[in-house]
């Protein structure tokens, strides 16, 4: 059984922080946070490919900062100074190493968490 879970949503008020953890049943190779507000297209927010290259959305670059722990087979998301169009459901997504994995050249994103609330207001 592969599954991402995702955990610390929650709602904060304007500059306030949180951090989102995804925790996966494998080893990460390629991962990426994004959202989706209401009404609007599902946006990257960050991402990370297998040698821990990130890139960060220009929304969100120098507040949010994505990075993995590979002994966890974790993906976090710490998200700073946050506002009120920061306002979202938040998924987190990857590739996972596991049997018969052959690496892309591109992310594929083959696996979703559920999703988590941020509400900033």
């Amino acid at each position: 059984h592969v599954q991402l879970v995702e955990s610390g949503g929650g709602s904060v008020q304007v500059g306030g922080s949180l951090r989102l953890s995804c925790e996966a049943s494998y080893r990460l190779h390629c991962a990426g946070w994004f959202r989706q507000a209401p009404g609007k297209e599902r946006e990257v927010i960050a991402t990370i490919d297998s040698d821990g290259v990130t890139s960060h959305a220009d929304s969100v670059k120098g507040r949010f900062t994505i990075s993995r722990d590979h002994a966890k087979n974790t993906l976090y998301l710490q998200m700073n100074s946050l506002k009120p169009e920061d306002t979202a459901q938040y998924y987190c997504a990857a590739d996972l190493i596991w049997d018969g994995f052959i690496p892309p050249p591109n992310c594929s994103y083959n696996y979703w968490g559920q999703g988590t609330q941020v509400t900033v207001s």
